[in-house]
């Protein structure tokens, strides 16, 4: 007898196929496309790429236009421009603090822009450069106040004494900072005179000398830096003190010790040489005619 087997899975398949049924499996193609949209920087660049470029592509093709790129630049002027005029940006004023009349004029010459003005055309750090280099000016502040106004805060070098550079003479402040050219002597009497080379360059020690001739300040011509080096101080009558290279400071006390004790300097002295510490000497003025006489004398407070 003829045994007859069940068709199995593979021939129902089969029959399936052949009765017109779809294969449920995916094809080849359906099966890589699917793989790549799993790939996290595939399903980016379709979320992401494609329509940016595809924006991309709009506005580049727009402003491919000349007319439509100038109208636009136009348009972003106006709108810029409108914004920079309004009534709450604009300094119609400028403030100066601190400053003398002088400073002040080149300060106002010195905006770079006429009143009233937008505050988006001042460049406040960049004026505030310009004004520093104002030789007379140590600091200036900026700053736009309400109502439009362009606050300026100077503060002005002090002058302290007097340079004497040729037949000019240079106000300097206490750290040898030019402050301005005075144009004759007698507009700043209060000021002392140092001369010589380097004297610039030792302001601070210089005036230190002179606070510790304070007791004969009114006899007190000048200071003249000697080799770039040392300090003479010149006093009235023609007499001349050399103070050391080191320690001028304490030389200058003894000399005026010795002169409140003994009145050294109301003699008829021209020199007192303090140079050598261990063997100070004075020189005697002789009289009309004749030489001069150098004594060698200790000089003490006693």
């Amino acid at each position: 007898m003829r045994t007859v087997r069940a068709p199995g899975r593979m021939g129902m398949r089969r029959e399936a196929d052949a009765g017109g049924r779809r294969d449920p499996a995916p094809s080849r193609l359906a099966f890589r496309v699917e793989r790549l949209w799993l790939t996290p920087g595939f399903r980016k660049a379709v979320r992401l790429g494609l329509p940016s470029a595809l924006i991309l592509g709009v506005l580049a093709g727009w402003l491919g236009d000349g007319a439509r790129r100038a109208a636009l630049q136009q348009s972003l002027a106006d709108l810029r421009e409108s914004v920079e005029n309004r009534p709450e940006f604009m300094v119609g004023l400028m403030a100066i603090d601190g400053a003398s009349e002088p400073v002040a004029n080149a300060i106002r010459g010195m905006l770079p822009v006429t009143l009233p003005a937008s505050s988006f055309r001042i460049d406040l750090e960049a004026l505030r450069a310009t004004i520093a280099q104002i030789d007379a000016v140590a600091s200036a502040e900026l700053r736009i106040r309400k109502g439009g106004v362009l606050q300026v805060t100077v503060t002005e070098r002090v002058p302290a004494v007097l340079w004497r550079r040729g037949t000019a003479l240079e106000m300097l402040d206490a750290g040898g900072h030019r402050v301005a050219t005075l144009l004759d002597r007698v507009a700043r009497p209060d000021l002392p005179v140092i001369a010589g080379e380097g004297a610039e360059t030792n302001v601070a020690e210089a005036l230190a000398i002179l606070k510790a001739a304070e007791p004969i300040r009114a006899r007190v011509r000048g200071l003249v830096r000697v080799g770039e080096r040392r300090w003479d101080v010149v006093l009235d009558r023609d007499q001349r003190l050399l103070l050391p290279e080191t320690g001028p400071v304490a030389a200058i006390q003894r000399v005026i010790a010795l002169d409140q004790a003994e009145d050294m300097l109301g003699r008829d002295l021209t020199v007192v040489d303090l140079r050598n510490e261990n063997r100070p000497t004075v020189r005697i003025a002789e009289p009309a005619g004749e030489g001069e006489t150098e004594v060698e004398t200790k000089v003490s407070g006693q």
